[in-house]
């Protein structure tokens, strides 16, 4: 057979792409449920024909490819539609943290050059305030998806006449897929271009090495928006699978939902493990359903992770990475020989660990962690010189991406992580690990949290500072300071023990050290000037 141009036909470059995968899954699994939000469900056929209709929107108001589109939506059904939608039309899309400010938000919707954006009612007034500091966004490209207010278009209103059919839209591995802002822990948030190819290693890699399968039940107890979810929350879909989403997390229906529904496979955040192990003994539920517990977002002391073992599953997956794109794993089988590690490096990614002009060092070395591999990111968006200055190459002339976290390689190829480089104390010339004394402070019995950062100190230059969540109101700062020196080496030991209700987090938990050693040290400041 020949095309109209007489010339002979040929078979189509194929590539697998998600939006594609989506649509089949709705051709195969017409009528299973792909997304479960509290009474509310999706059908794989309906949540098909609902991205395709925000898809053919998008289109028909000339938003597709090369376009930036951002989202400020809450948790549930509706923001996957959207946010996959968006994909569908050849767009990139821009998921954006409801914890941001009016000013931060003005910050990254200029960054990212967003022309659309998807709002719910919670963060109506933020955008309102920001609105005249956006002149790139078209004022009609406002898009208010549960709620009604002047300036602002309906959503139901923009899909409610498009087509459902899949939009004749093509899709290259290399094309944006999201923009992801990284979570701010060490200063301004980056956004992190990750491309279909990056993405469609992302729920590959994760669904082969958790082993999810068309009969899994995902359930996601984070922010949406956020990086780590899409951990349980891609390769559930990629799949075939039901995904169960939680609004907001709560300890109790979290185990509530695993016992009702049979939840297979979810993501966690250490704190989530640690509020889980605090509910009752005697009313914990049955979890023997779970075939795949994910932990990530921050290191799982190794008291907790052995509590997470005993007490709620075997089957516990404990994961480094960085939103730029590299991941270990420490599987169930490898805790009992490896646990102190974070596992192997994820199928497709490839670890070293380099010195401060980025030569690679020996296994038993530490120095900082470099990733490799089909999962890492373009770029960071507008942002040349640092995506350069992160890049350091190996032997072969391969792109490794520096994390700035310290770790080593053991004779196995283990990875382990020491700590952040910009976390890192040096206290009378001797360089301190924070998680080493945050394992120590951990395991006494009265610490819930803790989390140790560096104040200034004038005779050793700085000077661990312990702040502690305790585990009930009798606990004694003093007593857990020197419980704990007594089990540190000299140099590490602590100057002081403080009790705290909460720790500054972002969307995963990680607690958010700059913020302490701002305030810490904000607080130093003022005590002098009291002083003088």
């Amino acid at each position: 057979m020949k095309r109209s141009d007489g010339q002979a036909m040929r078979l189509d470059d194929c590539q697998v792409c998600i939006p594609q995968i989506f649509a089949n899954h709705a051709r195969t699994f017409t009528n299973k449920p792909a997304i479960v939000c509290g009474d509310q469900v999706r059908t794989w056929r309906e949540f098909d024909a609902n991205m395709s209709r925000i898809a053919n929107s998008l289109l028909a108001i000339g938003i597709g490819r090369g376009h930036k589109v951002a989202v400020l939506m809450n948790s549930g059904i509706e923001i996957l539609e959207v946010m996959f939608g968006i994909v569908r039309a050849g767009a990139c899309v821009v998921p954006l943290s409801g914890l941001l400010t009016s000013d931060q938000l003005t910050t990254l919707l200029s960054d990212s050059n967003s022309v659309v954006i998807f709002c719910a009612r919670s963060q109506q007034t933020k955008v309102d305030e920001c609105r005249k500091a956006l002149p790139h966004i078209d004022s009609k490209h406002f898009f208010a998806t549960d709620f009604e207010a002047p300036g602002w278009r309906n959503y139901e209103s923009l899909i409610a006449t498009a087509s459902d059919a899949f939009p004749k839209v093509t899709y290259q591995q290399d094309d944006a897929f999201n923009i992801i802002y990284s979570s701010g822990t060490t200063g301004l948030p980056k956004g992190i271009v990750q491309t279909h190819r990056a993405r469609l290693h992302w729920a590959f890699s994760n669904a082969i090495d958790m082993h999810f399968h068309v009969n899994a039940k995902g359930l996601t107890s984070t922010a949406l928006y956020s990086n780590g979810t899409w951990l349980t929350m891609l390769p559930t879909l990629f799949v075939g699978a039901t995904l169960y989403v939680m609004p907001e997390f709560k300890p109790s229906l979290f185990l509530d939902m695993i016992q009702k529904y049979g939840i297979t496979h979810t993501f966690t955040v250490p704190t989530q493990l640690i509020l889980s192990l605090a509910e009752p003994v005697d009313a914990m539920r049955d979890l023997s359903s779970l075939q795949a517990v994910l932990c990530a977002g921050s290191t799982l002391r190794t008291e907790v992770r052995r509590e997470v073992l005993q007490r709620l599953t075997p089957n516990l997956y404990c994961m480094y990475g960085f939103s730029e794109g590299f991941a270990t794993l420490c599987k169930p089988d490898q805790h009992a020989a490896k646990g102190d590690s974070v596992g192997l490096p994820v199928l497709g990614f490839e670890v070293m660990i380099v010195d401060d002009a980025g030569a690679e060092l020996a296994w038993g070395q530490t120095g900082e962690i470099a990733g490799y591999g089909a999962g890492l990111m373009q770029c960071y968006h507008n942002r040349e010189d640092t995506t350069s200055e992160s890049i350091v190459l190996d032997r072969r002339g391969r792109t490794y991406f520096r994390s700035g976290d310290i770790g080593r390689i053991d004779e196995d190829g283990f990875l382990y992580v020491v700590d952040r480089k910009k976390d890192m104390i040096i206290s009378g010339g001797f360089n301190i690990f924070p998680v080493d004394i945050e394992t120590a402070v951990g395991a006494h019995a009265d610490v819930l949290d803790v989390s140790v950062i560096a104040i200034a100190d004038p005779k050793w230059g700085e000077t661990p500072l312990a702040l502690v969540i305790p585990r009930h109101a009798h606990a004694n700062a003093s007593a857990i300071r020197e419980w704990a020196n007594a089990r540190l080496a000299k140099h590490q030991r602590i100057s002081r023990v403080e009790l705290v209700k909460e720790l500054p987090r972002n969307a995963l938990g990680k607690v958010l050290k700059r913020l302490l050693r701002d305030q810490y040290s904000a607080d130093a400041n003022a005590h002098k000037r009291t002083e003088a």
